[in-house]
């Protein structure tokens, strides 16, 4: 009997223990913390970016990223919802480019993928590049004819102005897009690029176009022969993109030229608070090409002649008025006619038409 007391006693005690831890909970792991992102991949192209990523935890959190070309806006957060600005550099390379970004909070993890595009530039071997520089963009305005064996009009890479408001200038030209029912004036043939400036009827069509493509600072370059004859008055120059005021936001004329001045070529600064100008006699620039171009950086613009030095402007550093060049601009090709300057000593119909001839035009930018 006692023996079956003692057994019954230990039961209990056995039965109590059990109990006892299984109410306690004191040895359950606790919860992994929980985070979340709007996004598990980011895709973008070879230019430059600022995008938002939201964060979304439990508790606190650290995010980093493995590649210098990404910075975050933040280290870390902490419970709720944070905003992190990932801003990505423009990608230099000819290939693309990833990069992952690290979540973390305790012992869960969380990645975003960063993938970055590039800019597909057509290298051709033969293409002289400047020291220091990369080729971003050009047109070489190859012979490609149209059904029939029509001259092509420019690509899609280019723009037009339109309209026979004078431009500022008293100008007597009508801009149209390229073309206008059956008369053209921006065609491709043999290779090269020509602007035409034509009577029809009691009007005189051209064209003024520009780049899609806009670049802050780099080497611009075009090769190019220039129309003859009084009234003409051909340019290669750059207007900023975000246009607002002029002079204020700056313009930069790379190559100028006045058919009653023939063979002198300008380069010229247009800001708010000066106009710089210099020109020099350059033999046979109305019948052969001859190379144009500009280097543009945050400390001065040179203009060049085939290759040698025609003007500089140079940044003072006392703000934009004097150097509003600190944003993208497109580069523009047009021929006017007549003008404030074009038409100076009158204009010569009878010389009509009129070609402006560019063989190529050519971006290159330091990487």
């Amino acid at each position: 009997m006692k023996q079956k007391i003692a057994l019954l006693f230990l039961l209990v005690i056995l039965m109590t223990a059990c109990g006892g831890s299984s109410n306690s909970g004191s040895d359950e792991p606790a919860s992994a913390p929980t985070v979340s992102t709007d996004s598990s991949s980011i895709n973008v192209d070879y230019q430059k970016h600022s995008v938002t990523l939201n964060v979304t935890a439990s508790d606190g959190w650290d995010i980093s990223v493995d590649q210098t070309w990404c910075s975050l806006s933040v280290s870390g957060g902490l419970k709720g919802t944070t905003s992190v600005v990932i801003d990505i550099s423009a990608n230099p390379n000819t290939t693309a480019r990833t990069a992952t970004i690290l979540v973390k909070s305790g012992t869960t993890r969380k990645n975003i993928t960063v993938t970055q595009g590039f800019q597909k530039v057509d290298i051709d071997p033969t293409i002289v590049t400047p020291a220091g520089y990369t080729l971003v963009w050009h047109d070489e305005f190859n012979d490609a004819r149209l059904a029939g064996g029509k001259p092509a009009l420019p690509s899609s890479e280019w723009w037009y102005e339109t309209g026979n408001s004078g431009w500022g200038n008293n100008e007597l030209q009508n801009y149209i897009a390229g073309h206008s029912g059956t008369d053209t004036c921006a065609m491709i043939s043999d290779g090269t690029l020509k602007i035409k400036a034509k009577k029809v009827g009691s009007e005189v069509y051209s064209v003024r176009m520009n780049t899609n493509k806009s670049w802050k600072y780099g080497y611009f370059e075009a090769r190019m022969k220039l129309p003859t004859g009084k009234g003409t008055w051909p340019a290669f120059w750059m207007m900023p993109k975000n246009f607002t005021a002029w002079p204020d936001d700056g313009e930069i004329d790379i190559m100028e030229e006045v058919g009653y001045n023939p063979n002198y070529v300008s380069s010229s600064i247009h800001v708010k608070s000066t106009d710089k100008t210099l020109q020099k006699f350059l033999d046979g620039a109305q019948t052969g090409f001859h190379t144009y171009a500009c280097e543009w950086t945050d400390k001065y613009i040179k203009t060049y002649v085939d290759g040698v030095l025609l003007f500089t402007y140079t940044n003072d550093g006392t703000g934009k008025d004097s150097w509003p060049f600190d944003a993208a601009f497109y580069l523009k090709l047009n021929l006017a006619w007549g003008g404030n300057w074009g038409g100076a000593k009158g204009v010569d119909e009878t010389i009509l038409p009129a070609t402006f001839e560019v063989d190529y035009v050519r971006v290159f930018q330091k990487q």
